[in-house]
């Protein structure tokens, strides 16, 4: 799950940036953009707000969060939630297996690859 967080309040900017370190990714990469202001043009919009019909209502924990965030990213991406719905039956297929082990190996090289960057920029 790669995540974008882009707020207009710097306070939730940085604790978001702080809660989603793992997962955080540029815009153009990302498959959610957190934001707290709404986008209707950009699907990829994770809304957070104190309006009752945002995607997530403030007050929140890090958990919520995450949970809220996971929720979302399953819809988004219906590949995500097969192999999970796989894994849990008896009878997991070993490209199935494949796939998802794909799927963490990629996330760990793209933070990887964040971190030896953001060491060589300083």
């Amino acid at each position: 799950m790669k995540i974008a967080v882009e707020c207009k309040s710097p306070l939730l900017q940085k604790s978001l940036e702080i809660f989603l370190s793992s997962h955080l990714s540029s815009l153009k990469q990302c498959d959610i953009v957190v934001r707290d202001f709404k986008v209707l043009d950009d699907e990829r919009t994770f809304y957070i707000s104190k309006d009752i019909d945002s995607d997530l209502v403030k007050p929140f924990s890090k958990s919520a969060l995450i949970w809220a965030l996971e929720k979302r990213y399953k819809r988004v991406s219906p590949e995500f939630e097969e192999i999970e719905e796989a894994l849990d039956g008896e009878t997991a297929d070993f490209s199935i297996l494949e796939k998802r082990i794909d799927i963490l190996t990629q996330e760990y090289k793209e933070n990887i690859l964040k971190v030896v960057r953001a060491f060589y920029e300083k």
